[in-house]
């Protein structure tokens, strides 16, 4: 988890100064981040704050050390930048924020993980994941039965596949077959009214 770094007495009295609302400013500080952004409001004109071109502008400044790919500003500033949120986020808001996300990745990893654990439907049973093979027979066939199949000779096996119903032989003599041809359409020349 990231924490803001450790702000000099110095820096830290520079902010609470720059923090002031004095009629004579501009700009304002506002809050800073975990990163070490700072987040500033501002006026286009100094004077009356209740004149409707007063609207105070957001802005995010980085530290100079920070390359521009690297910069990240959190949700809640951005929001905050947007003028979707009222009141800029505090420190702690921050944090909690930061270990809500680290609970999330958490439970993410582990319902990714019981994930993993199911069998899958796709995958060959008793190749993957040590599944284990299901039976080939279902409990249809009595026990006697079950013994004389145990080692049958190529003659019981035919007579097997003989005995039980083939649904591909019912499916082959109720739809088209093979040998099914389309016909060529051949219209019936239309009456002259």
């Amino acid at each position: 988890m990231s924490t803001i770094k450790q702000i000099g007495p110095i820096r830290k009295a520079w902010y609470q100064w720059k923090a002031l609302r004095l009629p004579w400013r501009k700009r304002f500080l506002v809050g800073l981040d975990l990163q070490g952004n700072t987040y500033w409001e501002f006026r286009l004109v100094r004077g009356d704050p209740s004149a409707p071109e007063s609207r105070l502008r957001r802005i995010v400044q980085y530290p100079r050390s920070t390359h521009y790919s690297e910069v990240k500003v959190p949700p809640s500033w951005h929001q905050w930048l947007r003028y979707m949120r009222d009141r800029p986020p505090t420190l702690d808001e921050q944090v909690e924020d930061i270990a809500r996300q680290e609970r999330t990745k958490l439970l993410a990893a582990e319902a990714d993980a019981r994930w993993e654990a199911k069998p899958s439907l796709i995958d060959v049973p008793g190749r993957e994941r040590g599944q284990p093979v299901p039976p080939l027979n279902t409990g249809r066939t009595q026990p006697q039965e079950r013994a004389a199949r145990e080692s049958p000779t190529r003659n019981e096996r035919e007579e097997v596949t003989q005995q039980k119903d083939d649904p591909w032989k019912r499916a082959r003599s109720s739809g088209p077959s093979e040998t099914w041809q389309p016909e060529a359409w051949n219209p019936t020349p239309a009456k002259k009214r």
